[in-house]
């Protein structure tokens, strides 16, 4: 809990959460996982997290262990889940941070990295941040 609390003073939760579901992904397999900043684009969310996953069982298994995460570890609460009984299309809602588990013909059909284009690429793992669930 220690790197969370030294890395909630100079990172913002927003970034700290999207650090941490993109690392959940990463650990459950999730494939192309991309952070994109979207601070300067809406006033709605900080952050996009776009995962790919290769079946439906994978893209709840991730899910569920964001959600765990999130919610446990880091003490947040996610307001809205959509596409869970369908699986093609996950999103997590966590107000600052919304993630994007996609099976890859649904990810490539809406292509929001594209669509999001202008917003920056965060480097996932990000080299100045403490791991936000390290010990």
């Amino acid at each position: 809990m220690s790197a969370v609390s030294a890395s909630s003073e100079t990172v913002g939760r927003g970034l700290r959460l999207a650090l941490a579901a993109a690392q959940v992904a990463h650990e459950n397999r999730g494939e192309d996982i991309l952070i994109l900043d979207t601070r300067r684009l809406t006033s709605m969310f900080d952050y996009f997290v776009i995962v790919t996953g290769t079946s439906r069982r994978q893209l709840h298994a991730i899910s569920e262990q964001i959600d765990r995460v999130l919610e446990d570890q880091l003490g947040d609460q996610r307001l809205g889940i959509e596409g869970f009984q369908d699986s093609r299309w996950i999103l997590l809602d966590y107000g600052d941070v919304v993630i994007h588990l996609f099976d890859p013909e649904t990810r490539q059909y809406y292509a929001l990295e594209e669509l999001w284009a202008d917003a920056p690429r965060v480097p996932f793992p990000h080299p100045d941040v403490p791991d936000p669930l390290a010990p």
